[in-house]
Parts: structure tokens; sequence; C-alpha cells
């Protein structure tokens, strides 16, 4: 599987091979840096697996001075670098070039500082997502952005993608909860954005840096917004018969002015993966399932969960379940947030994401049917349905490079159907490779420019992350 192009390496940078390796093993101590094939071949890929690279090294500093000195060589020797977090990205955010440097922050894992008189947590950037709400959980705080990979996908991985998660409705994404970052420009410059208080003055470049995808800068620390947990939370299980049933009580919700924490949808193929791996009591009688979580002081929940199925009774629910304890919680979030893993026990898949309105929800959901029985294949829909970030996981034979093709297509034709009603081509995961050539049915040539001069600005010789988010013909 082979239908997204890659730049043809450097042959210089190649033949220099030893010599660039030679000019970071003086910056890092050998237990940082990685040179052997059979090791280099660990980064060759991440989420996005049909596709790899074995990159030039992969270098893995302690500290943001290691990082500094690594990204000045690399510059002073015209070297592509690509950052890496955990590797969980879905886009191929973190695939490298045979011609280029990994540069990763696994080593760069600590809490920094806690100030829970301001709500703030400064940690480094490679600590995992989960692993932030660990380190508070004592005192009754959490950090609110939860993708379904928060066990493994570092902070520095979500402030390039701006990922979001199951509890995003109500709390928002990365960039809602992040703070300050400290970050590395590529001629080694080391500049702190925002910091441990709102709204910094000045640009807004914290906001450009939450979501770029690693081409402006490497995030070594970063200050985020850390929130008291909340008296008490009640995700309830609705089953309907179609999903169009289900889309419509999604958008009625939503326009009712209810704000439920997390509003969560799967299909029927879906259901049964889900409930096969996690045996959360799933129906399975159903068509689609939607996972309301709502929370606050008991009367505070029994009063939202009783607007949420009036709304859902007029919509034709078929079942209501609400979970009666800790341990129902936890089943009905491990089914969801396994979604992924669970799938991958039964097919290969691509796993998609767009971002629509959600009064369009059953009008999409049944296009997508649509589009993906069009071309003889499976899918499974499970998504983040309060804010519309679709996630169709289309199923397919990676041995097959016929189904394989078809499966691309589906993607694209799903990508392309969001941006038509409105949405756009990403929600959580990023552009990466696989939405690069995507782009220009989005953004007009103009706007596609201003993006790219924005880029060169931090990256004159577009050594960072190169070949991700703008189509290779676009570079300036």
């Amino acid at each position: 599987m082979d239908a997204i192009a890659f730049p043809q390496p450097k042959p210089e940078i190649l033949a220099a091979r030893a010599t660039i390796i030679a000019g970071l093993a003086k910056l890092l101590p050998p237990e940082c840096l990685v040179t052997a094939a059979d090791e280099r071949r660990a980064f060759e890929t991440d989420g996005l697996a049909a596709y790899r690279r074995v990159p030039l090294a992969v270098a893995l500093p302690r500290t943001t001075e290691e990082v500094s000195a690594v990204l000045a060589f690399c510059n002073a020797h015209g070297v592509p670098v690509v950052p890496r977090g955990a590797g969980t990205s879905l886009s191929g955010g973190a695939i490298p070039q045979e011609d280029a440097v990994v540069l990763g922050v696994a080593k760069m894992s600590r809490v920094l500082e806690v100030n829970f008189a301001n709500r703030t947590m400064r940690v480094q950037a490679g600590i995992t997502n989960l692993g932030i709400s660990a380190a508070v959980a004592a005192e009754g705080f959490f950090y609110a952005p939860d993708p379904s990979s928060q066990l493994a996908c570092t902070i520095a991985g979500n402030v390039a993608m701006n990922s979001g998660g199951a509890h995003c409705l109500k709390y928002g994404v990365t960039t809602n909860n992040l703070l300050g970052v400290r970050m590395v420009l590529l001629d080694g410059t080391i500049v702190d954005l925002g910091g441990d208080h709102l709204d910094a003055g000045g640009l807004d470049l914290l906001g450009l840096v939450c979501g770029s995808e690693g081409q402006l800068g490497v995030v070594t620390e970063a200050t985020v917004r850390i929130l008291r947990a909340a008296e008490g939370a009640r995700p309830v299980l609705f089953g309907f018969e179609s999903a169009g049933d289900a889309g419509a009580t999604v958008a009625a919700i939503i326009a009712a002015g209810i704000v439920p924490v997390a509003m969560e949808y799967m299909d029927k193929l879906a259901i049964e993966i889900c409930e096969a791996f996690a045996h959360a009591g799933y129906p399975l009688d159903v068509e689609a399932l939607l996972i309301i979580e709502v929370e606050g002081s008991d009367a505070e929940m029994d009063e939202t969960l009783a607007r949420i199925v009036e709304i859902a009774t007029a919509h034709h629910v078929k079942t209501i379940r609400e979970s009666k304890s800790a341990m129902e919680t936890a089943a009905i979030w491990k089914g969801r947030k396994s979604a992924f893993g669970a799938t991958g026990r039964i097919a290969d898949y691509i796993c998609m994401d767009g971002t629509i309105p959600t009064g369009q929800l059953p009008l999409v959901l049944a296009r997508i049917d649509e589009i993906v029985t069009g071309y003889g294949l499976r899918v499974a829909n499970v998504f983040h349905a309060g804010d519309g970030n679709l996630h169709p996981l289309v199923l397919y034979n990676v041995n097959d490079p016929g189904e394989a093709a078809k499966a691309e297509a589906v993607g694209a034709d799903i990508l392309k159907l969001c941006v038509e009603v409105g949405g756009c081509l990403t929600g959580e995961h990023g552009v990466g490779i696989e939405k690069r050539d995507l782009m220009r049915h989005q953004f007009n040539e103009a706007d596609l420019a201003q993006q790219m001069r924005t880029r060169a600005v931090f990256d004159p010789a577009w050594l960072l992350n190169p070949a991700k988010v703008f189509p290779l013909d676009g570079r300036l």
C-alpha cells in the first residue's frame, strides 16, 4: 500500500550519514542516539502503519537544551527533522523520511510544577496524556482532553494535533486547555509562549503553534489547565433502531442548549466489535448507540438526564440503560476508548477524522453508508457526536491491493463530504500525510499560500516535519 507519495531522499544527506551521526554523538550520550538499522526500524511508522520509512537516525534528548543542540546541528547541515511523541498519530504525522532525523521526546516525561491555587500544571512534553491527570488525581483534579490513546499519547503530540477526546464537548480540545509552551525553533532558539496565566499579551502565537503538526518548532514543555473533578458523573446508553434517529437526537440535544460532558456515537458494527472486546453491556439489538454522560450533583444529573430522555423518546429511542456503579461506568468507557484497538482484532482499517455541523449528522451518516457500500467495503462508525467529529473505520484487507485502494478512495470521499456539508478535513488527528492531497478541497490557492508563508517564517528551509500537511507540489 503506497498510494501516498513521499519525496525522494536527498542523496547528499544519505552520503553524509556517518558524518551526521558523528556530529549528533557529540551532542548526546549513547543511550540517547539510535543508529543501528534494526533499532531505527522501530521508528519507521506511527498509527498510520500502512506507510513506513526508516529514518537516518533517531535522537532522544533529555532536556530542552539538548533539543536545541540537535536542532541547531540539523539546521546547519540541512538535515530534515521529524518531531515524535509516542507515535500514535493516525494521520502519518510522525512518519519519517530516509534522510531525516527523528527527534523524540519520550525521555522528557517529568512533572515540573503544579499550582493548585491557580489550577495550572507545567510538564515536560513527553509525559502521557493520562499521566497528567494521574499526577493530580489524589487532590481531586484532572486534565480534561482525553483522546482514546491517552494511555500512550504524549502532550507533545496532543499540542501538535490539537487533540480532543470524548469529553471535549464540555471542556474543549487541547487549545482550550493549553496556557503556554516552551518551544525550540529550528535554529536552536528557545522561546516561551504564554505561561502560568490566561491570555498572554501580543500576537496569539500559542494558538498558531497548537495544531501546527510539528512544523514550527519542537515543544519541550507545556503549561496546562487542570480542573476540579465533578461531584459525580453518570453515562447512559441510548439505543436506536436507526442511525438517522440517533443523529437527529444529537442535533436536537445541542439545539436545546444542553451540553453533556460527552456524547459518543456507535453504529451496529462498532457496537458488536466493542462489546465483544469490553463486555460493557452494550445493547446488541439496535442499529445505533449513543453514550451520553452528564456530571454534577445527583439532582443536577437527574434534571439534565430527564431532558435528554425526553428528547431521545421523541426520536424513537428503543433502549435506555443508566450506569449504576463505578464499575459499570468504567466498562462503558473502556468499550468506547478501545474501539480502534478492538476493530484491529477483526480487520485492517483506515480511521478517518472529519468534522461536520451536528445538524448534518443524519444526512452524513446516510451518505457514508452509501459511499462505503458503493465500494463493496464495510464501515464501523464511532465518533464524538456532540461536536460532529467523525471517526469512520473503513475495514479492508491490507493484503489485497485492490481493497487497499478502495479503502483510501472511501476515506477521501468521506472527507470531501465533510467539507461539502460545511465541515472540515480534520477534527483532532491532523492532516499529516493522509489528508495532505485533500487540502485543496477545503482551501483555495490563496489560502494555502498564506498558510505556507506563515510556516516559512519559522522554517524557511522546510526542514521541520517536511512533506506533511501541504500538497507536495504546493511548497513555496
